[in-house]
């Protein structure tokens, strides 16, 4: 029951990430560059958003380092639009596809206990007091925010 568990929480995010890949994917500088509604972020930002964030789910997660800290200024720290992207679409691109590379090979090899254990950002005496502040809770609620983002995608046209 673990086992299928853990395959249904792996197969979620990597139809959501899928899902994602498939609407950058074909897109060029110029269709990046737009935005998902009038005065919000351009698909470019969102790109790069997720990208950071799912980079900082590396370490996050006990996985190992980051791949891309640069992002956070540009992507997390600020809106998009007011520090200039420091990455052409091709590299951002790239930056994802690596990333989501890394995390999903390592959580592959999680067992179930791996899956809860605490993530490196709560303290012993604070996971011991809620035990659900583990990795599969952090898994768990980002794959829930590349959806919502993956929505904010589709809407452009």
């Amino acid at each position: 029951m673990d086992e299928l568990f853990i395959k249904v929480v792996i197969a979620s995010w990597k139809q959501v990430v899928s899902r994602v890949d498939q609407r950058f994917a074909p897109l060029n500088d110029e269709q990046l560059q737009k935005q998902v509604a009038p005065d919000r972020n351009r698909l470019f930002y969102l790109l790069g958003h997720l990208t950071a964030v799912h980079d900082r789910m590396l370490p996050l997660l006990g996985i190992g380092d980051r791949l891309y800290p640069a992002l956070d200024e540009v992507y997390i720290t600020n809106p998009d639009r007011s520090v200039a992207d420091p990455l052409p679409a091709a590299d951002l691109k790239k930056a994802w596809g690596e990333v989501n590379t890394a995390l999903i090979s390592a959580v592959e090899k999680f067992s179930a206990d791996d899956w809860l254990k605490k993530h490196t950002a709560v303290t012993d005496e604070d996971f011991a007091k809620e035990p659900t502040r583990n990795r599969l809770a952090v898994f768990l609620s980002r794959t829930n925010h590349v959806a919502f983002h993956a929505g904010q995608v589709v809407l452009v046209k």
